[in-house]
């Protein structure tokens, strides 16, 4: 087994005030490797975005420990957290939130070079983008000059993932990268996070989802969430063929996926 790259270890996290707080993530335990997909999956509501969340550090838990590279993440702001968030890439549901609408893809793809590489030159930084473009399946001749306004669903989350890819992260978070995204795009997404894992074999994804078909062609592994706790995990094999649960099996029934 390759080295744990991020661990949480007894995650409890709970939301709203005194009298209505509410527990959302009941002692989750949760191990990330070097160079695997793993897929967190679950219900709605089951806790899946907080934990993971939590885990990249975007977030705070009541109580656990979370590691990173085998150093504890501290409390915000400290420099583990910090070292985690500039080696994370991020790609979220709707892309076109997270691309500025005044930008061309260009200037969108190349902001984290820019913002985390202050000595690199602008031939440098374009080529690295244009890299990154292809990567994912897009032609920077084609797509560099456009707008987000001019992009289908699917391209605009390509570009989302250039852009997390860029420069080079050791670990990329997807939270629900498909759920928007119509099922022709959303292959052609699966083959953009295929070539990324064959041209990067160091750098681990993690991917939250509700869509056990998507997840069956990405992920190593897989965590079951079932309101805030852990039900069972494995490889991605023994998940879907050997579920443990009832509610893992419930899942893959409702995916009309035969276990």
């Amino acid at each position: 087994m390759s080295d744990i790259v991020l661990q949480g270890r007894g995650i409890c996290t709970s939301f709203g005030s005194k009298r209505e707080r509410r527990q959302v993530l009941f002692d989750v335990d949760v191990d990330v490797y070097e160079g695997e997909c793993l897929a967190i999956i679950g219900a709605s509501g089951s806790g899946k975005s907080t934990l993971t969340r939590v885990l990249f550090g975007l977030g705070s838990a009541d109580s656990g420990e979370i590691t990173y590279r085998g150093q504890t993440m501290g409390k915000r702001g400290s420099a583990v957290r910090r070292m985690l968030r500039g080696q994370t890439g991020l790609v979220f549901q709707d892309p076109f939130t997270s691309l500025d609408p005044r930008w061309r893809v260009a200037r969108s793809v190349e902001e984290p070079l820019r913002l985390h590489h202050k000595g690199m030159g602008n031939d440098e930084i374009a080529s690295q983008a244009e890299h990154a473009l292809r990567v994912v399946g897009l032609d920077p001749a084609v797509f560099a000059a456009r707008y987000p306004m001019d992009l289908s669903g699917g391209q605009a989350q390509r570009v989302a993932i250039a852009r997390a890819i860029v420069d080079d992260p050791g670990i990329i978070l997807a939270d629900e990268p498909m759920s928007a995204i119509d099922v022709a795009a959303r292959v052609r997404i699966l083959e953009a996070f295929r070539a990324i894992r064959a041209a990067n074999p160091s750098m681990s994804l993690v991917m939250v989802s509700h869509d056990l078909g998507v997840v069956q062609h990405i992920a190593d592994r897989i965590v079951v969430l079932h309101d805030g706790r852990v039900e069972e995990s494995g490889t991605t094999t023994e998940i879907l063929k050997h579920p443990c649960s009832a509610y893992t099996r419930s899942l893959i029934e409702a995916a009309s996926m035969q276990p």
